[in-house]
């Protein structure tokens, strides 16, 4: 399982292993700002060894997020508190990324632990927004149709965030464009029924997301890697499929995108999503057939998993999610347990 403790470069930022840790929400936040929660969870899963750690879906602004307990990073006080996550990830020598998002008509939701419903305005939720006044289930309150002016917005929104990111420190930068949320919602034609240039074609539905990358690359370092997030399929007749993936991943490359962060589903939320091992894994190998770089996840738990889609060709990093959240040691231990010699942090040596 060499392969997987190979270093990948990307631009000027060397991963010293092809492992990377999912985004995933913690509902953690209080008006945003990261606490001693994230800075330990994102720290240990550093400490234990992976590659990559890239940070929860963190909001570009009060409205975009999925709960009233996101990150955000819609000015400049939320930088504080991420730099130093950003700073401790660094010095295990891992890769601090971040995935910055707006939740469009799946904002002002409980936290998932709380049984996830829509928010009121009356329980501390916020009117949503979406391309189109199409709510995500029946039972929820349709959200408001964004007009041009409020779509620049949130663009500008994305670019101010990005910047933020750069000062915080982070060297990797996710736009998150998959699961359901705002970019989604624009280029699935399931949930955009606009009839402006900003619906109706593939050329339109994608163009929202294309805008973003561009206003983004005006403040993102060129030398660091830019990925983005895509669900390649919606799971659904009719609704965004792999063809339309592998066609957006090449006008994304061709704009400068560095990584497909290979995903599925979330938009629409009576999808039959057949769930096993490695089930997207697939989409992540055709996607890479463009020649752009990709990432796998779904489902994903052993050492050897990761060997075979990495010795095969079908990604170029492995993201894990619950995995690491059950393992935060994982990439130390499957080292150790395929004989393949990787450092260890000093004050842990004599476990390994």
């Amino acid at each position: 399982m060499a392969k997987i403790h190979d270093p990948l470069t990307i631009k000027d930022v060397t991963f010293k292993n092809r492992i990377g840790m999912s985004p995933m929400c913690q509902y953690s936040a209080v008006n945003g700002f990261a606490n001693d929660w994230h800075f330990v969870h994102y720290g240990t899963r550093a400490v234990g060894g992976t590659g990559l750690i890239m940070l929860e879906a963190t909001s570009v602004s009060p409205e975009g997020r999925i709960s009233p307990l996101d990150l955000g990073l819609w000015n400049d006080t939320q930088i504080v508190g991420l730099q130093k996550i950003a700073n401790f990830v660094h010095h295990q020598g891992a890769i601090a990324g971040i995935q910055i998002a707006h939740a469009g008509r799946k904002a002002s939701h409980d936290i998932p632990s709380n049984g996830g419903k829509q928010l009121s305005v009356h329980d501390g939720g916020w009117p949503t927004v979406a391309p189109s006044p199409i709510p995500f289930d029946p039972s929820e309150i349709a959200p408001d149709k964004l007009d041009v002016s409020e779509i620049r917005t949130i663009i500008g929104q994305f670019k101010a965030t990005a910047l933020r990111a750069k000062q915080a420190g982070f060297k990797v930068l996710e736009i998150h464009a998959a699961h359901g949320y705002l970019i989604h919602q624009f280029y699935s034609p399931l949930s955009n029924k606009r009839t402006d240039e900003y619906g109706g074609s593939f050329e339109n539905r994608i163009r929202l997301l294309l805008e973003i990358t561009a206003a983004v690359q005006t403040v993102w370092p060129v030398e660091y890697p830019l990925f983005v997030r895509l669900s390649a399929t919606e799971w659904t007749e009719g609704g965004w499929d792999i063809n339309d993936s592998v066609e957006l991943s090449r006008r994304l490359q061709e704009q400068g995108v560095d990584l497909i962060d290979c995903s599925t589903g979330g938009n629409i939320s009576k999808a039959k999503i057949p769930v096993e091992p490695g089930y997207q894994v697939r989409f992540s190998e055709e996607i890479k057939k463009t020649g752009i770089l990709t990432s796998a996840v779904g489902m994903i738990t052993t050492g050897e998993q990761i060997a075979e889609i990495l010795e095969t060709g079908k990604a170029d990093l492995v993201l894990l999610a619950r995995e690491l959240l059950r393992n935060p040691y994982f990439s130390l231990t499957t080292a150790s347990k395929s004989g393949v010699d990787v450092a260890w942090p000093k004050q842990y040596t004599r476990g390994k």
